[in-house]
């Protein structure tokens, strides 16, 4: 498929391009005041994730308002968990609760069948659809989805947490039972995945958003097995971003994953990761923070951070835009970026 503007692609598949493509994490949400005010007429967050008329209208959005390189598609990384039979809610303010966790091998035993899971997520293939036909070939479309671990994490833990001390001690526990959950979140997660693809995601990130709280040895055995298990599901016929978040210990071992981008949190050395993950796209990483500052300095701390990747780069943050970033901040980055040239 050719797109207006296809800079995203070319950048992720290591070609040589004029500028680096510009996206950011969480573009789609409440720095935009078109996207609050829809979300006021709702009952809360996963109404607007259900309604794919209305994800596909938030998703396109930032692409109206800021002119990115590419749209990521509004949905939820829990939509996992609930397909799989494991429900939760989305409390304001607080964030996602499990009324049910997982504590035995009986409750992972009650789930449904991973390959079953896509078959409950039909208004996410829903909004890809109505997404595609509304962008109308403009900028690419992105999928995501938590990586196992992240995933793990929530279904445990039964909600957010600073240490996520429940799930960490499950794997020291009961190492059996984690890896009999991880590999049900993965196989469901390269299902609903691949049905993306199909349904037009031209590139899926992986977030493994928790992947910080894991001590190395941890990480080795109980994140990085499951992240290759859904690269190699999905084929290599679709690029694929893994953003593992806090674990820049991890970067040598996600270098030898068959994974096109490497995603850096906003504390990681491009120049160092560039060593360490040779022949991967980067992206990222200015810190989300940058964007309160002045215009000037925003200007300034965006062309440096580009001219220190030295190309083979995606514009990113080195994590999700917060919620009440300044917009013009938000637009000065983007519009530095996009008037950058090699």
């Amino acid at each position: 498929m050719s797109y207006d503007n296809d800079l995203f692609l070319r950048a992720a598949r290591g070609e040589n391009t004029e500028r680096p493509p510009v996206w950011l994490m969480r573009q789609a949400g409440r720095i935009l005041p078109q996207y609050r005010a829809l979300r006021a007429q709702l009952s809360g967050f996963k109404e607007l994730v259900s309604t794919p008329d209305l994800a596909a209208e938030v998703t396109i959005q930032p692409v109206d308002e800021l002119g990115v390189d590419a749209a990521i598609i509004f949905s939820d990384i829990l939509v996992i968990p609930e397909a799989l039979g494991l429900d939760y809610t989305m409390v304001e303010k607080v964030g996602p609760r499990f009324p049910e966790v997982i504590k035995s091998m009986a409750d992972v035993n009650k789930l449904r069948p991973a390959a079953d899971a896509p078959s409950h997520l039909g208004y996410v293939y829903d909004a890809l659809d109505a997404t595609k036909k509304a962008l109308n070939n403009r900028v690419p479309l992105i999928g995501f989805a938590g990586a196992p671990w992240t995933i793990f994490a929530y279904m445990v833990e039964g909600g957010g947490s600073k240490t996520f001390s429940k799930a960490r001690a499950m794997l020291y526990k009961d190492p059996a039972l984690s890896h009999a959950l991880l590999e049900r979140i993965a196989r469901a997660t390269a299902a609903y995945l691949k049905g993306k693809v199909e349904h037009g995601a031209d590139l899926i990130q992986l977030f493994d958003s928790w992947a910080g709280v894991l001590p190395p040895a941890h990480y080795q055995e109980f994140s990085l097995p499951y992240l290759k298990l859904i690269i190699e599901e999905l084929g290599g016929k679709t690029p694929v971003t893994i953003f593992a978040k806090d674990a820049r210990h991890a970067l040598p071992q996600i270098g030898q994953l068959a994974c096109d981008v490497v995603q850096l949190d906003w504390i990681a050395d491009p120049v160092e990761a560039r060593k360490q993950v040779q022949g991967k796209v980067l992206q990222g990483n200015l810190d989300p923070v940058q964007l309160y500052a002045p215009h000037n300095e925003i200007i300034s701390a965006t062309n440096a951070m580009i001219k220190n990747f030295g190309g083979k780069h995606i514009v990113n943050l080195g994590h999700g835009v917060y919620p009440d970033t300044p917009l013009e901040g938000v637009r000065a980055f983007v519009d530095t970026v996009k008037g950058y040239r090699y």
